[in-house]
């Protein structure tokens, strides 16, 4: 049981190292999933098939397989930058894959007579897309979004196999220290449900306040 207050540092070192990835991974999701999704729905082919073989490709790649291509593979090409940056990229490029579909999704909710009206306006299809579409997708798009995050804190993860300081890799340590193993993984799990708790809330009021009315 005091393996929280004697190794609080450890722990809160941890659950900060989580929070960053998780923020640093999710902006950077969030910023390339709607320009994927853009691409996705664009009259251009080759933005179209460049869009759809993002998806299909990180959708159906395994995340530890990922991150082993990212951290390994992109020093082979000369590309050196520190574990957390390459694990932000591995997590942020994953996870906009799921962010792409789901503002996809929520793009083909809004009624094909906005992008007319908006084209017969002289709007261009960039425009049109930004200023008319978009934002009435986004209200239907932020429960499926913060899922998706929820899942990205939690995938996290993984980077802690990569030398990446991170909650769950506190346990290592621990558990070399001698700690209950038991009660290491419940303040672990503690960690975790604060941050993907504190998600929740964030979009649950972002619903409210700006989501569909049911």
């Amino acid at each position: 049981m005091n393996v929280l207050s004697d190794n609080f540092s450890l722990f809160a070192k941890g659950l900060w190292g989580t929070v960053q990835l998780t923020l640093l991974a999710g902006a950077l999701s969030l910023v390339v999933g709607v320009i994927i999704a853009g691409f996705r729905v664009s009259p251009v082919k080759a933005l179209r098939a460049f869009g759809t073989a993002w998806v299909t490709v990180l959708r159906n790649t395994p995340l530890t397989l990922l991150f082993f291509a990212v951290l390994l593979g992109l020093p082979r090409f000369g590309v050196v930058l520190p574990f957390r940056v390459f694990a932000v990229l591995a997590l942020g490029a994953y996870t906009s894959a799921f962010i792409c579909e789901a503002v996809r999704a929520g793009i083909n909710t809004v009624p094909l007579g906005q992008g007319e009206a908006a084209r017969s306006l002289g709007m261009t299809f960039t425009q049109t897309l930004s200023l008319v579409v978009l934002p009435q997708a986004a209200r239907s798009v932020i429960s499926p979004i913060g899922s998706t995050l929820i899942a990205l804190a939690k995938n996290s993860a993984i980077a802690g196999s990569f030398s990446v300081t991170e909650l769950l890799g506190t346990y290592k340590p621990l558990n070399e220290l001698g700690y209950s193993i038991v009660w290491t993984f419940v303040w672990i799990a503690v960690g975790y449900l604060i941050v993907t708790l504190t998600i929740s809330a964030v979009f649950n009021l972002l619903e409210r306040k700006l989501g569909v009315a049911r």
